[in-house]
């Protein structure tokens, strides 16, 4: 299969390039970056040293592949992709530029019009422990947000149930390469270490997704921690009615169990008893734990993701191999480290 990368400079470009130089069915002909035309591309990812000897190209040079990953910034991908869409690629996006399928969704939480509504409503939104088989038959899967994608798959099991009353309340801890590598005051190292820092706590735009995706009312709060890759998504819910955690564990079970990257953490000993986003860097691994509220009906539940893995390219790459019929784990074997 012949790719290309629209956008490989940023960390979602280098982590796409990092897993795809070791997919036996594909080959990179081209990573396109405006601003390091030219340049090889282990200046710019420097973990890819002796692995590639590829230079970045500018997007005005493309020519038409099986497949492109855009990883662009919010709002250019829609101006390349009806383009490449038309010489047939397949295409996987990791901007926001697809992900809500109304075009008015689309305009409240992003305060602009789509310039592409049609392709708003046949774009898949590329989870695929929750679309697979739409993802199998579409040539345009839209990423999901990182955060997004943590909530989601936490509480798709008990959405697709009917059993949440009334709002979730979503706690998210993010680390800093979710920011990307633009620099600024808010990503500077001494203003980023050490902190727990609440930004956006209403009217985060991944909140469109979770109530897109899971049909309920999402109250949304993301913090930056001083973490560089991982997310803990702590959810709130109030069941309609009280499960025993017997119950709970075998919905979970049912849902996930023959799904090959979602893992149900909870042990009874050690220090890493629920999901642990240290764990998972580099992995296409979801954690989902929980913890029932004895004395309500609450239920707590927590799910760790590397943000750049199953929150980005890791899952663009799952999306790719669903996509071309390859197996669903190819080129995404790869095991946490520890300790890190």
């Amino acid at each position: 299969m012949n790719i290309g990368i629209i956008g490989g400079s940023g960390y979602t470009g280098g982590e796409l390039l990092r897993v795809l130089l070791r997919h036996p069915e594909i080959e990179i002909s081209a990573v396109t970056s405006e601003s390091h035309t030219g340049e090889k591309i282990s200046i710019v990812h420097p973990n890819l040293r002796g692995i590639t000897d590829l230079k970045f190209s500018s997007v005005h040079s493309l020519d038409s592949y099986n497949v492109l990953f855009c990883a662009m910034p919010h709002g250019e991908s829609m101006k390349l992709i009806p383009k490449y869409l038309e010489q047939g690629s397949k295409i996987i996006d990791l901007s926001s530029d697809f992900r809500l399928k109304n075009s008015k969704d689309y305009e409240i939480w992003y305060e602009t019009k789509h310039p592409c509504p049609d392709l708003l409503k046949k774009s898949v939104y590329g989870i695929p422990e929750i679309h697979r088989e739409e993802i199998r038959s579409t040539n345009l899967v839209s990423g999901a947000g990182c955060i997004a994608t943590s909530a989601i798959l936490a509480l798709y099991p008990l959405a697709t149930k009917g059993w949440i009353d009334g709002a979730v309340v979503v706690d998210a801890k993010v680390g800093s390469s979710a920011s990307g590598n633009t620099y600024s005051l808010a990503t500077h190292h001494p203003e980023r270490s050490g902190v727990v820092r609440s930004y956006k706590p209403t009217m985060h735009r991944h909140t469109a997704e979770m109530e897109q995706e899971l049909g309920v009312d999402i109250s949304f709060s993301p913090h930056a921690i001083d973490m560089v890759r991982g997310i803990l998504s702590t959810c709130h819910v109030v069941l309609k009615q009280s499960l025993e955690e017997n119950e709970i564990w075998r919905t979970y079970k049912a849902a996930y169990e023959n799904e090959p990257f979602m893992r149900i953490v909870k042990e009874r000993k050690g220090i890493y008893r629920y999901p642990e986003p240290k764990l998972l860097i580099g992995t296409n691994y979801c954690d989902i734990g929980f913890e029932r509220d004895n004395r309500n009906k609450r239920l707590v539940l927590m799910s760790a993701i590397d943000n750049l893995m199953k929150g980005a390219a890791g899952q663009a790459v799952q999306c790719m191999n669903i996509m071309c019929g390859f197996k669903e784990t190819l080129g995404l074997e790869a095991i946490g480290l520890h300790p890190i």
